[in-house]
């Protein structure tokens, strides 16, 4: 092949590739490097670029600003913001954002270090017990992030003497943090009760053949893309029917559910038979980082076997300062007014979407199928000044890209008018069949 030949000539190394260019992908020529030590890694990536653009599936970073809690400003001019997971509006708050800079002031941008390595601050002391005491546990633990919690609390539990049982609909995080731990994985059917129940039968039989081990089970509270919740007074009867563990994602129930906003475990008293509720502070609590709450010997057993707490610098006194103040909020009365926001805009929008219908959560997904219909859609309410984005493969499986519409406190009613005027439509195109893309 042309390209080989040219690539592993010693006479041509250092030189420009572009005497190749005929013999590569559409598309691949302004990708390619200057120089041809680089040049074969290159042509594999943009290769699979090429494979990724074909089926609809191509992501770019777009440049947006901020306007107000309701608004980005992007390239192409500003619009209603129906994207964003700060569901009671408190990014903008004076009080969380005035704790960020007093913090950043007077402790620095940065902590430095890890909190093993430098020492711990006051402010993540704080802010883990104020967690640990609205979830209703006995301890917290912060993390950098809330992907972090779940790779280090999921191999730090488990192993490859052991099994990890995963709702198909589980976020990213835990699934890679349960390939990481090297446990067998089954993955059950979404919120598939029955087939739960098989996956921990054959768990608890081949695990007493192999001398015991240990099963988990893994599943959201309200799921990310969906919207929906789990069914989790059933889940916690059947894993402790058959000796397991359950993991908990909190990480969208935060802020909404309950009397103070901590979730459906709390919500539905389950935070003593639940072993791991794992949350992030970047959604509700307006800040960034993610927590695993749980029993005193959870905790202490994390701080020496999660390797993404033991080998990261801590969360900023900023992020923590700013989530500490935002987590009193939500536990306000002023939270218990910004939550009947949320859910009344819910209640809205999910009737529009479907007539008679009760929301689970303030996600409202509308499925398309097809990656090309999703983005079309996606643009077209761009155009009429809504940012609402369109979710395909890998997010969600390939045959159910759809718009993610996600209603925040800090929409008012004529935003929700606009969204639905925008929405029904579409709605109404997608019962008759009528294809998104096919518009002129």
């Amino acid at each position: 092949m042309l390209v080989n030949k040219f690539l592993h000539n010693p006479r041509n190394q250092g030189q420009k590739a572009l005497a190749v260019n005929s013999t590569l992908p559409t598309g691949f020529q302004r990708l390619i490097p200057t120089r041809s030590v680089m040049w074969e890694l290159d042509r594999i990536l943009a290769t699979e670029l090429e494979a990724w653009a074909a089926s609809d599936l191509t992501r770019t970073l777009q440049s947006v600003e901020p306007v107000g809690s309701r608004h980005l400003r992007h390239a192409d001019g500003t619009c209603l913001n129906f994207a964003s997971n700060d569901y009671l509006g408190l990014t903008r708050h004076p009080g969380v954002c005035d704790a960020a800079a007093r913090a950043a002031q007077e402790l620095g941008s940065g902590s430095g270090a890890s909190r093993l390595v430098s020492g711990s601050l006051t402010i993540h002391h704080r802010l883990e017990e104020g967690l640990a005491d609205w979830m209703g546990t006995p301890r917290a633990l912060v993390f950098g992030s809330g992907y972090a919690a779940a790779l280090g609390v999921i191999p730090a539990l488990v192993g490859a003497k052991d099994v990890v049982i995963l709702d198909k609909s589980v976020h990213a995080c835990c699934v890679d943090g349960a390939h990481l731990s090297g446990a067998r994985l089954r993955v059950c059917r979404h919120n598939d009760l029955d087939q739960l129940e098989d996956h921990l039968r054959w768990a608890r039989r081949n695990l007493a053949s192999s001398n015991g081990g240990r099963i988990l089970v893994v599943t959201e509270s309200v799921f990310s893309m969906g919207g929906d919740i789990a069914p989790l007074e059933a889940l916690v009867d059947l894993k402790e029917r058959h000796g397991a563990w359950l993991l908990v994602d909190e990480a969208h129930a935060l802020g909404l559910f309950g009397g103070n906003g901590a979730g459906r475990v709390r919500q539905l008293g389950l935070e003593n038979r639940v072993e791991v509720q794992m949350g992030t502070l970047g959604k509700s609590l307006a800040s960034g980082g993610g927590f695993v709450a749980g029993s005193a010997v959870l905790v202490d057993y994390l701080i020496h076997r999660a390797r993404s707490f033991m080998f990261s610098t801590a969360p900023t006194p900023a992020a923590s300062a700013a989530a500490h103040v935002a987590l009193a909020v939500v536990r306000s009365a002023e939270g218990q007014t910004l939550r009947k926001t949320v859910w009344d805009h819910a209640h809205r929008v999910a009737d529009a979407l479907h007539p008679g219908s009760t929301p689970d959560s303030p996600i409202l997904p509308v499925i398309l199928g097809a990656a090309a219909e999703a983005v079309s859609a996606a643009r077209r309410l761009r155009e009429q000044g809504l940012w609402v984005p369109a979710i395909r493969y890998p997010t969600v499986p390939r045959d159910q890209a759809r718009l993610r519409i996600t209603v925040t406190a800090g929409h008012t009613p004529e935003d929700i008018d606009r969204l639905i005027e925008a929405i029904t439509p579409l709605v109404a195109r997608i019962q008759r069949g009528t294809p998104a893309a096919s518009e002129s």
